[in-house]
C-alpha cells in the first residue's frame, strides 16, 4: 500500500535542519492531534501552514521525531537558524549553555506528551515530573480544614459556614453591562503600573472578549506582533473578588507582558525562534502560569484589596477591602483542593461527580463552580495542567522574594522551575 501523504514541511529525523526548526515542527505537527497543545504561535508562517497540510503525521512518527530530536540535542548537534524566517539566526557567536537546558525540558515535557498520545502508560505524578519540571504531592486535609476554621470567624452572617461563603461569593458578582468597563479600568491601571516598573515594548497591546463554553475563566491568546486577545468566560458570573487577578494574569504583568517582552527581547534581539512557540505540557507554562498568578502582589502590593475598590467604587459596585482581604488570605490555603482533586481523577480513578461533591465541600465552592473545576481537570489537555497554578505560584513568590528586578527575569529570560530554586 502506498504511504500516505505527508505534509509538505514535515522534517524527519533525518532532515539537516538544526535542533530549533525541528523542535518548532514537531510542536505544531503534535498540534494536530491535541486540540490546545500550541497554546500561541507567531514564528515563520511557512511552517505553521506546512504542519496543517496534509494528513496528521501519525503518533508513533511524532514520538520517534522526539527521541531523536532529544538525543541529538544531548550529543550537541547544532541548534542552528530557522532558514523558513528569511532572516540571519543570531547564533554566531557563543551559545549559552541555559538555552540547551531550557530546549531539554521542553523536550522532555513534549515527548511525554507524545508517549501518552501514541497509547502509553504514564502515571499522573510521573506526567506532571515530566512536563511541568515539578512533582506533585497531595496536600494533608488538615490543611483545608484549618483554612475553614478561619473563615468560618472572617465571613459575614449566620448559619453553616459553606452556605454563608457561597452567598458571600456570589453577590460580588459584577452585572455583565458592567464588567467591560471593569476590566478596561483596571487593565489600564495596572499597564501603567507594568511600564514603570518593568517597560512595555513599544506597540503592544491588548484586545478584549467575552466568551462562553469554555473551561477556564479567563485565557490569553498571543497573536505574535505584540498583540494578546484576552477572553473572560462568562459561563459564570464574574467576580469582584477576582478581577483584578484575572486582568493582572492574563494581561499587565501577566502572560501578554512576558510573551511581548520575549517577542522582543529573545526572538527579534536574539533570534531565539523556540520562543516563538508556546506548548501545553512543557516547564514555560508552569512558569509562565505562576508569574503571572503573582503579576498582580508584584505591582501592587501583598494585599491589592483596597487598589481594587479605587476602580469598582466609581462604577457604582459594592465592595468592602477589609471583608475581601480576611477571606482571601484564608481561602488562599484552600488552592490544594484542585491538587487533590487532579489525583483523585487520575490515580484513584474516582468518579467526577463523587469528586465535584468532595471540591464543593472542601473547597467551599457553589455547585456550578466545582463542575467548572472538574471540569478543567477532566480535560484532555489540561487534566495535568493545574499544578502550574498550585505549584507554579509558590515557586515564583519564593524566587522572587519581594525583590521587582527577579521578576523582571521571569518576564524577560529562558528559565526552568529548577532555576528558581538554585
Amino acid at each position: 500500500l502506498p504511504l500516505p501523504a505527508r505534509a509538505a514541511g514535515w522534517v524527519p529525523s533525518s532532515s539537516m535542519a538544526g535542533i530549533v526548526e525541528r523542535y518548532l515542527r514537531l510542536g505544531l505537527a503534535a498540534g494536530r492531534h491535541i486540540d490546545g497543545f500550541v497554546d500561541a504561535y507567531y514564528g515563520p508562517p511557512v511552517l505553521a501552514r506546512a504542519a496543517a497540510a496534509g494528513p496528521p503525521v501519525p503518533p508513533s512518527e511524532l514520538l520517534a521525531e522526539a527521541r531523536s530530536l532529544l538525543a541529538g540535542l544531548d550529543a550537541g548537534e547544532a541548534l542552528g537558524a530557522v532558514e523558513a524566517a528569511g532572516e540571519p539566526s543570531g547564533e554566531g557567536g557563543e551559545e549559552p549553555a541555559s538555552r540547551r537546558r531550557w530546549l531539554r525540558g521542553q523536550l522532555v515535557g513534549v515527548l511525554t506528551t507524545l508517549r501518552i498520545l501514541a497509547g502509553e502508560e504514564v502515571a499522573y505524578a510521573d506526567e506532571v515530573e515530566a512536563c511541568y519540571g515539578v512533582r506533585p504531592s497531595r496536600f494533608p486535609e488538615e490543611r483545608f480544614a484549618a483554612a475553614q476554621g478561619a473563615l468560618e470567624e472572617a465571613v459575614p452572617g449566620t448559619g453553616p459556614l459553606a452556605e454563608r461563603l457561597v452567598a458571600w461569593r456570589e453577590a460580588q458578582a459584577i452585572p455583565p453591562d458592567r464588567l467591560e468597563a471593569v476590566i478596561s479600568s483596571l487593565a489600564e491601571d495596572l499597564r501603567a503600573r507594568t511600564d514603570r516598573l518593568f517597560g512595555l515594548p513599544a506597540g503592544e497591546r491588548i484586545e478584549v472578549e467575552l466568551v462562553t463554553g469554555k473551561p477556564w475563566s479567563g485565557f490569553n491568546y498571543y497573536l505574535g506582533n505584540l498583540t494578546s486577545r484576552i477572553a473572560v468566560n462568562v459561563d459564570l458570573p464574574v467576580l469582584s473578588t477576582s478581577i483584578a487577578h484575572l486582568v493582572a494574569h492574563e494581561a499587565y504583568p501577566g502572560h501578554h507582558t512576558e510573551h511581548s517582552r520575549k517577542e522582543v527581547g529573545l526572538v527579534r534581539a536574539r533570534r531565539y525562534h523556540e520562543e516563538s512557540l508556546f506548548l501545553v505540557g512543557t516547564p514555560q507554562c508552569l512558569l509562565a502560569e505562576g508569574l503571572a498568578d503573582l503579576g498582580l502582589e508584584v505591582v501592587v502590593g501583598r494585599r491589592p484589596e483596597r487598589f481594587v475598590a479605587e476602580h469598582l467604587r466609581p462604577l457604582g459596585l459594592a465592595y468592602d477591602p477589609d471583608v475581601v482581604a480576611v477571606i482571601a488570605e484564608a481561602s488562599e490555603a484552600l488552592a490544594g483542593v484542585r491538587a487533590n482533586a487532579a489525583f483523585r481523577l487520575h490515580e484513584d480513578k474516582a468518579p467526577p461527580e463523587v469528586v465535584v461533591d468532595e471540591v464543593a465541600r472542601q473547597a467551599l465552592l457553589a455547585p456550578a463552580r466545582a463542575e467548572k473545576t472538574v471540569a478543567f481537570l477532566t480535560d484532555p489537555t489540561w487534566r495535568a495542567y493545574t499544578s502550574c497554578y498550585v505549584e507554579g505560584l509558590p515557586l515564583c513568590r519564593g524566587y522572587v522574594g519581594g525583590d521587582p528586578s527577579r521578576f523582571a527575569r521571569l518576564v524577560s529570560d529562558q528559565l526552568l522551575p529548577m532555576d528558581l530554586v538554585a
